[in-house]
C-alpha cells in the first residue's frame, strides 16, 4: 500500500508550486465543557500532527486558477469532526461561495468526533448547507475520498461532489469494519468498502493516486467554470451537405447500422479535449449503454450524455438505469450553467421484465420534463440510430443536429411493420411512409441542420468527427451567446409548430 500523504503534502501535490495560502488564521476554540481527558487527547493529537485541528483550510491555484481546499487531516484523532472543525470547514465553504471559488474537498476521516456526542454528529448539517448553498451559487465542489473516509464524513460532505475520484486501495464506506465486527461478531465482507468497487456501481467517478489530481482537477474546471469564462465566438464550420439528399429511409437505416460507424466514445476519443468520463448515478446504478462524460468541443465546454453503439446490445439493451445516469448530466449541465450536449444513437431501450419494474417509461418522461426545462444551452445529436423511447428521451434541445446517414422513429421500421402489417417484412416501406430521415427531419422542423457525409461515416470516420466535432464548437458557443429566455422559449416553440 502506498504512503498516505497528510493534509498539507496532499494540498502542496494538488496546488501549484508555492502558491498555498491557509485560512486557518483563527485561534482554535475548544468545545464547550470538554474534560481534562479530552484535553489531553486534543494537546496529544496536536502535537502528533503539527496541526490544530483535523481540518486544513486554505488556498491555491492549480494550473494558475484560484481554487479553495478544505483536506482532513487523519494522524489528528482519525480526521474525526468536532464542533471547530466543523466551523472551521463552514466558513471555509462559505468564503468560497462570496469568493466564487471552485472548492476541492480531500475527506479523510473516521467520522464525526465520538468525545463532543451528539452534538458533533449534527453539526454535519451545516457543513452540508454550506456545501448546498455553494452548488447553488453554480460553483463546483469536488471530492477527493482519501483511505479511510468512513460515517458521518462520508454520509453528508464526502458524498456530495459534482465529480467524485477515490483514493487507490482506500477504504470507503459508511460503518467503519471494525465498528461492524465488533457490533455484530462478524467480518463486513471483504472488497465491498473500497474505492474500485464504488467506482464500478457507479458510486465514485474514478480511482486516482494524489499525483494524478492537480491536473484531472485542472481539466475539470476548465470545462465546469466554462460558463463563467465566456468563449470567443468561431466561424461557422462548412459542414452542412452540399447537394439535396434524395436517398430512400431505408438506405439511411442501412448505413446507420453498420458495425464500423464512429459513435460516442470516438466522438470524445478524436473530436474532445478535457474528457472526463463519470461513472453510473453517483447512487449506486450504471447503465453500459450511456456514457456520461465533461468535455470540451475546441473551446466549447459542455457535459455529454451519449447513447453507447457499441455497448448495446440484444443482451444488455439500454434501460432505466441509463436515463437516471443521463439525469444526473442533466442535473450538472443545470446546476454549474454549463452547456448540455445529448448523442442519440439507439436501437431501443429494453423491452423486459426488469424494464418495466424499475420504472423505463416514467425515466423517459422525466428525463424529456428535465431536457424541456433545462435552464443551461442544449444541443441533441441524431448520431446514427434513433429508435423509440430511448431517442425520445434525450432529443429536446435548444438545436438538434443530425448526420446525414441519422434517423428518428417512433420504433425501429421492424416494429412499424409488425404493429401495421403483422410482419417485419414491411419494414423499408414503413421508414419511408414514416418520413425518418434526416433530410424528412429537416423538412419537418424536427432538426436543425444536417452534419454531412459526403463519404458515409463508416468509411470515413475521421472526417465526420472533425466535421462534428466543428458544428459542435460553433452552436455551443452561439447558444452560450443568447439569452436564456429567448432560448428555452424556442425551445419548446419548436414542438408546438411540428404538424402546423
Amino acid at each position: 500500500m502506498a504512503k498516505r500523504l497528510s493534509a498539507r503534502e496532499l494540498i502542496e501535490r494538488v496546488v501549484d508550486p508555492g502558491s498555498f495560502v491557509s485560512w486557518d488564521t483563527t485561534p482554535i476554540v475548544p468545545a464547550a465543557g470538554i474534560d481534562d481527558a479530552y484535553a489531553a487527547e486534543l494537546e496529544a493529537a496536536r502535537e502528533k500532527s503539527g496541526v490544530d485541528e483535523a481540518v486544513v483550510t486554505g488556498e491555491g491555484l492549480i494550473h494558475g486558477r484560484r481554487v479553495a481546499v478544505v483536506a482532513c487531516e487523519f494522524r489528528f484523532l482519525a480526521g474525526s469532526i468536532g464542533t471547530a472543525a466543523a466551523q472551521r470547514l463552514v466558513e471555509a465553504i462559505e468564503r468560497a461561495t462570496l469568493e466564487g471559488l471552485p472548492v476541492l474537498a480531500g475527506p479523510a476521516s473516521g467520522g464525526t468526533r465520538m468525545q463532543e456526542g451528539t452534538v458533533a454528529f449534527l453539526s454535519m448539517v451545516k457543513i452540508t448547507a454550506a456545501v448546498v448553498a455553494h452548488r447553488k451559487a453554480g460553483l463546483p465542489f469536488l471530492v477527493y475520498l482519501r483511505h479511510p473516509t468512513t460515517g458521518g464524513v462520508f454520509a453528508s460532505w464526502g458524498s456530495l461532489g459534482h465529480v467524485t475520484v477515490a483514493e487507490p486501495d482506500s477504504l470507503i464506506g459508511f460503518l467503519g469494519p471494525r465498528v461492524f465486527e465488533q457490533l455484530y461478531g462478524r467480518e463486513f465482507p471483504a472488497g465491498v468498502q473500497s474505492g474500485e468497487n464504488l467506482q464500478r456501481h457507479g458510486i465514485v467517478d474514478a480511482v486516482l493516486g494524489p499525483d494524478r489530481i492537480h491536473d484531472t482537477v485542472a481539466r475539470v474546471l476548465d470545462v465546469l467554470m466554462g460558463a463563467r469564462e465566456l468563449p470567443a465566438r468561431v466561424p461557422d464550420p462548412d459542414s452542412r451537405p452540399v447537394d439535396p439528399d434524395t436517398r430512400d429511409a431505408w438506405e439511411v437505416i442501412t448505413a446507420s447500422r453498420r458495425p464500423e460507424r464512429p459513435g460516442v466514445r470516438d466522438l470524445l476519443r478524436h473530436g474532445a479535449t478535457h474528457v472526463l468520463p463519470l461513472r453510473g448515478t453517483g447512487q449506486g446504478e450504471k447503465d453500459p449503454g450511456l456514457l456520461l462524460a465533461i468535455a470540451r468541443f475546441g473551446s466549447a465546454p459542455c457535459i455529454v450524455l451519449g447513447q453507447d453503439r457499441y455497448r448495446q446490445n440484444t443482451r444488455e439493451p439500454m434501460g432505466p438505469a441509463a436515463l437516471r445516469e443521463a439525469r444526473r448530466g442533466m442535473r450538472l449541465s443545470e446546476e454549474l450553467g454549463i452547456p448540455l450536449v445529448t448523442i442519440i444513437d439507439t436501437p431501443g431501450a429494453a423491452l423486459s421484465r426488469e424494464a418495466e419494474e424499475g420504472g423505463l417509461a416514467g425515466e423517459i418522461a422525466r428525463s424529456l420534463a428535465d431536457l424541456i426545462d433545462l435552464d443551461s444551452p442544449s444541443v441533441s445529436v441524431i448520431m446514427g440510430e434513433g429508435s423509440g423511447g430511448g431517442a425520445l428521451a434525450l432529443i429536446p434541445a435548444d438545436r438538434v443536429l443530425s448526420a446525414q446517414n441519422g434517423w428518428l422513429s417512433p420504433l425501429p421500421p421492424e416494429g412499424a411493420s409488425a404493429i401495421v402489417h403483422r410482419d417485419t417484412q414491411h419494414a423499408a416501406e414503413m421508414a419511408q411512409a414514416q418520413r425518418v430521415q434526416s433530410a424528412q427531419l429537416v423538412a419537418a422542423g424536427v432538426v436543425d441542420r444536417v452534419v454531412a457525409e459526403p463519404v458515409d461515416a463508416s468509411d470515413d470516420p475521421q472526417g465526420f468527427i472533425a466535421r462534428l466535432s466543428a458544428t459542435l464548437e460553433h452552436e455551443i458557443i452561439e447558444l452560450m451567446r443568447t439569452p436564456g429566455y429567448l432560448r428555452t422559449g424556442a425551445r419548446i416553440d419548436r414542438y408546438r409548430r411540428l404538424g402546423l
